[in-house]
């Protein structure tokens, strides 16, 4: 079924008076309803991007912001928006989503640029390797199921990387190999031995349980590991551990073991 077509437009400002309460309420402790995710949808198609962000809109936690046709609209409405989460599309006329994606992550300000999810026809298409170099948290196929969307949004918004990481670990592995750099492993000198070995895990793709399960140690010890391998890196979010895992030369693609 084809889903409605939304024309989301910029939320109204809170009047004074709620924002007030709001206040009032968190002072005393009264627990406040969490904000939507609030998104932005880019794709130079009408009927795909009105498609995605018709089924967004059927999630009560979910607020659409804004949609965009090329890369520098989806900069803009973002700029202006200040969205959570951005789906992209890859190829965009005007700019593209990559160079969409960089020059988002290159936002300077207080505020931190939304997480970035790549919209793609192919799970092997070579653009998205240069989207994930660019900042993105991941990525998703274009027939992804409704609820599949959902689960990613939500995840990618609570600061997560995307879903399947051993898909997105393939993905990177490939194009590592078909495009190798020259290995950065003074990059990872902040690091602890300890933590590499973190940084090593997690660009195989393990969850925490099986990092804990690997390490021999309990999940809230991971997940301190994890935090500060991210931390001390200056990385965003798992995905981009695993890029810098192949880019600094710790992980071979196709080795199967550390470098």
């Amino acid at each position: 079924m084809t889903p409605p077509e939304a024309t989301p437009g910029g939320a109204p400002e809170a009047a004074p008076e709620a924002v007030a309460e709001t206040n009032a309420a968190t002072a005393a402790g009264v627990p406040t309803e969490p904000h939507p995710v609030r998104i932005v949808v880019a794709d130079d198609h009408e009927v795909v991007r009105a498609g995605y962000a018709g089924l967004l809109a059927t999630q009560p936690d979910f607020t659409v912001v804004g949609t965009a046709r090329d890369g520098a609209e989806a900069v803009r409405v973002c700029r202006e928006q200040r969205p959570d989460v951005v789906l992209m599309d890859v190829r965009m006329p005007v700019s593209d989503g990559i160079q969409a994606t960089a020059e988002l992550m290159g936002d300077a300000g207080p505020a931190q640029p939304p997480r970035v999810l790549i919209l793609t026809t192919f799970d092997l298409d070579e653009h998205v390797y240069d989207a994930l170099i660019a900042g993105a948290s991941g990525f998703l196929l274009k027939d992804v199921t409704a609820e599949r969307l959902f689960d990613a949004v939500r995840v990618v918004a609570a600061g997560e990387a995307l879903l399947a990481p051993g898909v997105t670990r393939r993905l990177i592995a490939e194009f590592a190999r078909l495009k190798p750099r020259a290995p950065r492993r003074d990059a990872l000198a902040v690091l602890t031995p300890r933590e590499s070995e973190v940084l090593r895990l997690l660009a195989e793709g393990l969850s925490n349980p099986e990092l804990a399960g690997r390490l021999h140690v309990g999940e809230e010890t991971v997940k301190t590991h994890v935090s500060r391998v991210l931390s001390k890196l200056g990385l965003r979010d798992r995905t981009q551990a695993v890029v810098m895992a192949y880019e600094t030369g710790l992980v071979v693609p196709g080795a199967g073991s550390s470098a």
